[in-house]
């Protein structure tokens, strides 16, 4: 029967060929013993004592009938199962677990050890803090799901793995506190998860994301990643499920809302007084990272449309490039320089930052090919884009500047009243596994308004977001 098993596994795994995957075949009390193992993903140290405590048996022990029973005592680690096909056996054997064949038995036993290669926690680079944790997800899944375990030591939160892609059996973990979230939602999230079909997720959490969500040409995220297991158990305690995929630190929550991509964990480690006063200039920023550009475009177009206040507001000198093409310009440019930054060293950066911002700026400007003014409320939508907290939506706010911009540039005051009017038509119609995207704006709701631009003290945020539809609304106990 080994020799059976040995024939499928060189055939379907490639022992022998491949030389990460590990084969030992030992004799214990008169039976035949096999181990195999990927070695990248286990402790070599773990399997020599394995080995150790197995080979000892042969000097303490002689019934030959209860080998299978004995081997099972001396496996002193803390997860030991047992599989009964060999399709089990592969996959848990490339998840990182030791597959132990016994000559004669119809079933193997499994013992995660897994110890996956990765980085130590640390704070991510996107989500940094004044003061706070310095922890941060990782690539390990295992390490992931410790991280909010550690920080909600609750006996129904409750950590369910399912695997993804024929080819890639990537760990999905789906983490959720039991008596709180939806489970109409988690019921959703597990039948999407079960219905994709594909041979691997390689892109980890992304690939994912667009399998569960229907955004299909949408540029706005419909769930947020967080790298900060503060934020990831802080959410889990509203109400809301959390996606943990392997190889990948970021971690997804669902459902969420416009003005969730918006808050940041700095604004819960202040003052409730300055954590608002940080929230507005925050939404001050997105707004102006939308619709600064444009407006000022409009303004510039005509000028009547300026009360005599502001009638300065306007470029001094036009140059030589209409200044709906300069605006273009210099957003594009700005593009340029970010994902130069991305691509460039870090030893590097700051001096592509300085060249970028005196030289070719101020060459831009002595040359006629973009006026001041340009680079002046370019440079602010660019901060406003920067100040909000998450990428994705940073990013979107951008593709519809640049598509606002040509409306006003081509049909003036009725484009820009339209495309403005299309645009927030477009979010309020935009749904996040069933949850309306511009919650609690629309549909209004004015004390969860009140909490999205005031930060509550915690003393008094006693209840759960509604529209999450938890089990148990109430954050604290009441006093009877």
């Amino acid at each position: 029967m080994l020799r059976e098993n040995e024939a499928y596994l060189k055939e379907r795994v490639g022992v022998g060929t491949s030389f990460d995957v590990g084969f030992r075949s030992i004799t214990l009390i008169k039976t035949d013993i096999q181990l195999y193992y990927v070695t990248g993903l286990i402790d070599s140290l773990i399997i020599q004592d394995i080995i150790e405590e197995l080979v000892n048996l042969n000097e303490k022990e002689k019934e030959r009938k209860k080998v299978a029973e004995i081997i099972k005592n001396r496996l002193l680690h803390q997860q030991v199962d047992n599989v009964k096909t060999m399709d089990e056996a592969v996959d848990q054997m490339l998840s990182g677990l030791i597959v132990i064949f016994i000559d004669g038995e119809r079933f193997a036993y499994v013992v995660d050890v897994r110890s996956y290669p990765g980085r130590s926690p640390q704070e991510p680079d996107t989500e940094r803090v004044i003061r706070g944790s310095r922890d941060g997800f990782t690539e390990n899944i295992i390490e992931n799901t410790a991280l909010t375990r550690r920080r909600i030591r609750d006996e129904r939160l409750r950590n369910e793995m399912m695997k993804v892609g024929e080819r890639s059996k990537t760990d999905i973990c789906i983490s959720y506190i039991k008596d709180i979230a939806d489970e109409g939602l988690i019921k959703l999230l597990k039948e999407k998860i079960e219905k994709i079909d594909i041979d691997g997720i390689t892109m980890a959490e992304k690939s994912l994301e667009e399998y569960i969500v229907e955004r299909r040409w949408n540029p706005y995220p419909l769930v947020r990643f967080t790298e900060r297991p503060d934020v990831a158990a802080n959410h889990l305690l509203e109400g809301h499920v959390l996606l943990i995929v392997d190889t990948s630190p970021s971690v997804i929550i669902v459902p969420t809302t416009f003005f969730h991509h918006s808050q940041h964990a700095e604004e819960h480690r202040q003052a409730p007084m300055i954590g608002t006063f940080i929230r507005w200039i925050r939404f001050l920023a997105i707004f102006l990272s939308i619709f600064l550009l444009p407006t000022w475009l409009l303004f510039v177009m005509d000028p009547s449309l300026l009360p005599k206040e502001l009638s300065f507001i306007g470029p001094n000198e036009e140059g030589n490039i209409p200044i709906s093409i300069q605006l273009l310009l210099a957003v594009i440019g700005i593009e340029f320089l970010r994902m130069a930054a991305i691509h460039t060293p870090t030893a590097l950066s700051t001096a592509m930052g300085l060249i970028a911002a005196v030289l070719i700026g101020q060459i831009a400007i002595d040359v006629g090919l973009l006026s001041p003014e340009v680079i002046l409320y370019a440079s602010i939508s660019a901060i406003g884009s920067y100040v909000t907290s998450s990428y994705e939506l940073s990013v979107a706010n951008k593709a519809v500047t640049v598509a606002l911009l040509v409306i006003t540039a081509l049909f003036g005051l009725i484009g820009y009243v339209i495309a403005t009017t299309i645009f927030i038509l477009f979010l309020a119609s935009l749904k996040s596994m069933r949850t309306p995207y511009l919650w609690p704006l629309l549909p209004f709701n004015g004390k969860a308004l009140l909490t999205t631009f005031i930060r509550i003290p915690t003393p008094f945020a006693n209840t759960r977001p509604s529209i999450v539809h938890p089990k148990n609304i109430y954050r604290q106990p009441k006093n009877n």
